[in-house]
């Protein structure tokens, strides 16, 4: 198996070459091209867990429903374009032995020896705001993940701090509480601010450019109410 990532900023997509036997995974409705002997098979399940229900889990972390399963049919290699309905970069991840967590809508897609979960994170999520589910790839196995904007990749090594609508994704070794900015709850209403998620222990963390959730606050007002 082998993945390009096409295109540079706000508009990434990827390329994923399946060779005979290769399965890979995706949100489903990423696809936007495939050779003619791609299979695609329409699933809930990650692998061999969970079912309907983790499908379920997946919806209320901000992903979709249904994974769709790519697979070549006739002994060939092949290949399937995937694209993130955000604009804004992909990355590979190659999972290894660490747990990655996703936070909601940064899943792309994985391969099939990645195995989904999702993990709910507590009351603190629903009091930031932020999809209280994180998202939970354990290879080894290649992970995509896309941000709205451009992603950066940072290791951490002492405590770190980054807006809860910045978070992509980060590795299992980190933890993390979830505080409001300011002082008070009034300090952090003037300044415009909402909460973080303040980073403890050492592993690699990908943050994004642009808040999705703040765009479309500020976007929504604008748009002509909806007709009928």
């Amino acid at each position: 198996m082998h993945i390009e990532v096409l295109g540079e900023g706000a508009f990434s997509s990827a390329l994923v070459h399946l060779n005979p036997g290769e399965r890979f995974a995706s949100e489903s409705g990423a696809m936007y091209r495939a050779s003619a002997n791609i299979d695609i098979d329409v699933t809930t399940r990650s692998r061999s867990k969970g079912g309907l229900l983790a499908g379920v889990k997946r919806l209320l972390a901000g992903e979709n429903l249904f994974l769709s399963t790519y697979s070549t049919t006739d002994g060939q290699s092949g290949e399937v374009g995937l694209a993130p309905i955000h604009q804004g970069e992909v990355r590979v991840i190659e999972v290894g032995g660490t747990p990655w967590m996703c936070a909601g809508g940064s899943y792309l897609g994985s391969s099939a020896d990645v195995d989904l979960d999702t993990q709910f994170q507590g009351i603190k999520g629903f009091v930031s705001g932020e999809a209280p589910w994180f998202v939970r790839a354990s290879g080894p196995g290649t992970l995509l993940v896309t941000a709205f904007g451009r992603i950066t990749e940072m290791t951490v090594t002492e405590p770190l701090t980054v807006d809860t609508g910045h978070v992509v994704a980060f590795e299992e070794t980190l933890q993390y509480s979830i505080t409001k900015v300011g002082g008070s709850w009034m300090q952090s209403w003037l300044a415009g601010e909402g909460f973080v998620m303040n980073f403890t222990g050492q592993g690699r963390i990908l943050t994004q450019s642009h808040n999705p959730t703040e765009f479309g606050r500020r976007l929504g007002p604008r748009l002509p109410a909806r007709q009928g």
